[in-house]
């Protein structure tokens, strides 16, 4: 009985396989556009009154907080690591969406989420947004383990219903609550890693993946020069 429903099991996985490559494509997909328009928006592509070969370059208030040390990251070279990191970004999430060089162009990126959690992100904890109840908080599951960190996000979280309890009063007694909340309620923005931390491991995901069977360029280009039996996407 164990033996036919593992063979059964086995069967399964085996025809699965034949659809591998919607993993690798769905992360693509929802990391390309992200990729795209943060290099788009650190260079002077975006600035339609910058014309010439200088369009190519980093946007300079983005060249001003890569480099400044009080208000930004305080990096060394801020022009060549802005313009690195715009292009990397830019060029990079085109490639992830179609799925050319997905393994390679991975690693770049993968460091510029890195760069971007620890350099940028880090002081802010994990949180995006502040979660605002701590029940829900995703924090719990690390304060039932004893996690003193944890223990605190939650208790922030209580300041953060009040403060936003707050903030919905001062609206529905001075403003437009309808017209303020027609596209959402209000949040607090916590700024953290969480997004950058989710990009990084996505990318390490596909760096191991590759691009994906099927639905990557990367697929068709080697399908022909390796075996499918020994065919790395």
């Amino acid at each position: 009985m164990f033996k036919s429903l593992y063979s059964f099991y086995r069967t399964f996985l085996n025809r699965l396989a034949l659809l591998d490559g919607l993993a690798p494509l769905m992360l693509r997909l929802i990391l390309a556009p992200v990729m795209i328009i943060a290099g788009y928006s650190k260079l002077n592509l975006a600035n339609p009154d910058i014309t010439g070969l200088s369009r190519l370059l980093a946007d300079e208030n983005v060249v001003a907080w890569f480099g400044n040390s009080d208000w930004g990251l305080g990096l060394p070279a801020p022009d060549l690591l802005a313009f690195l990191a715009g292009w990397t970004e830019f060029l990079g999430g085109w490639l992830l969406l179609i799925g050319l060089a997905t393994r390679l162009v991975s690693i770049p990126l993968a460091v510029t989420m890195f760069v971007a959690a620890t350099q940028v992100h880090w002081h802010n904890g994990w949180f995006s947004v502040a979660p605002s109840n701590p029940d829900t908080s995703a924090a719990q599951v690390f304060a039932w383990l004893g996690s003193d960190a944890a223990k605190q996000s939650l208790e922030a979280s209580t300041e953060v219903a009040d403060r936003l309890s707050r903030i919905k009063e001062i609206v529905a007694a001075n403003g437009l609550p309808e017209y303020l909340y027609e596209y959402g309620n209000p949040v607090i923005l916590n700024n953290g890693i969480e997004f950058a931390a989710i990009y990084f491991a996505m990318l390490i995901s596909l760096l191991f993946t590759g691009g994906g069977r099927y639905f990557s360029v990367d697929y068709w280009v080697r399908k022909p020069l390796e075996p499918e039996q020994n065919y790395l996407p």
